[in-house]
């Protein structure tokens, strides 16, 4: 793993942290490390809210340690360089998603797959190799590697910009790698949050007929009318998908909680494949004679290196693919996880931080 700058003196930070796996978040005061010679420095103006962030706070994957700042969605304005740094100047306006380093060695980070590598840095909750601690994007300043900062598009809505480097980049990757980014092919979303509302979008924008498949009617008007999708099936209705068996190319499952999959095996053609992008806590069942009847393929997709989330950022400002957000104060971020919780946004929160912090703190 890439070696970081000793910290001899360490720059002041603040933001809001979970001490506990109460998870409430509260202000927190803390250290940053100083700006080495490839690092960029920036103040944080927006971040995202993720169920990644809920499941931290609380420690409901059994890793998370205390205090804990987390946030991964981040947009930034650079506010210092190191003196080897090529890519960014002061000024720039530049994101950071999951990953804050990587070993930069193995194959993985080769072939530009650094969310791979096995010994990759999370941008919350982890430690580099020297042991410093890391804290996310819920705070007032950052400190990365160049190479693990992206270039937000100049005239981009900064604050639309922040779920892409997580949800955005988490299906539009494997939309790419599996083929499913041609004009004419018929797509299939499973669920409809913050990552189904952004495979619709990117979907569309690269030309497939998408088909959402949801438990509930409800959001059928939202699917079509508000984000485009040319049908939309009620997964709970045995005659609806009876009536589609065979029609998908492919399909991506942003679902995490536990569901079947035989139903959605089903809808895919020979060659099929079914993507899973959420992570269910507990193991799913999968039926294998299915799959052998059409060569097809069920396989899982985390976030996008380094090369391919530029790519993505690009390609959504070039395709005007924005997600639905909901701007809110930091002081608002507890009711806003209460609220993820029970799914009620449309269909991200993006935290103010530039503009509400400081005087929140």
């Amino acid at each position: 793993m890439a070696s970081q700058p000793e910290i001899e003196h360490p720059k002041k930070a603040y933001g809001w942290a979970a001490r506990d796996i109460s998870g409430f978040l509260s202000p927190f005061n803390f250290s940053r490390r100083e700006t080495g010679e490839k690092d960029v420095a920036f103040k944080v103006l927006y971040c995202g809210i993720c169920h990644s962030d809920l499941h931290s706070v609380k420690n409901e994957w059994g890793f998370s340690t205390y205090p804990l700042v987390p946030g991964h969605e981040i947009v930034s304005i650079v506010t210092e360089v190191g003196s080897k740094v090529e890519k960014f100047k002061v000024g720039d306006k530049v994101g950071v998603g999951g990953l804050v380093d990587s070993c930069r060695s193995c194959q993985n980070c080769a072939n530009n797959l650094e969310n791979y590598c096995p010994q990759y840095t999370a941008a919350f909750g982890a430690k580099y190799i020297d042991g410093t601690i890391t804290y996310g994007g819920f705070s007032d300043s950052m400190v990365a590697d160049e190479h693990f900062v992206v270039r937000i598009p100049d005239g981009f809505p900064l604050d639309a910009a922040s779920p892409l480097l997580c949800a955005g980049i988490s299906v539009y990757s494997p939309l790419r790698y599996f083929g499913l980014d041609k004009p004419g092919l018929h797509v299939g979303v499973v669920g409809l949050g913050g990552l189904g509302h952004m495979a619709v979008k990117f979907a569309k924008a690269f030309g497939a007929n998408v088909t959402v498949i949801n438990t509930s009617p409800n959001k059928k008007e939202e699917a079509i009318e508000h984000l485009g999708a040319d049908s939309f099936l009620i997964s709970s209705d045995q005659d609806q998908m009876q009536a589609a068996v065979g029609t998908l190319d492919g399909i991506i499952d942003t679902v995490s909680a536990v569901h079947p999959l035989l139903p959605l095996i089903g809808l895919l053609k020979s060659h099929g494949k079914l993507v899973m992008v959420g992570a269910p806590e507990k193991p799913l069942e999968l039926p294998v004679f299915p799959l052998l009847l059409g060569k097809k393929t069920v396989a899982g997709s985390g976030i996008g290196g380094m090369k391919e989330t530029q790519e993505m950022i690009d390609f959504a400002a070039k395709h005007n693919v924005k997600p639905d957000i909901e701007v809110i104060p930091i002081d608002y971020v507890n009711t806003a996880m209460e609220r993820l919780l029970k799914a009620d946004v449309k269909y991200r929160f993006v935290i103010d931080i530039g503009n509400t912090l400081k005087t929140s703190s």
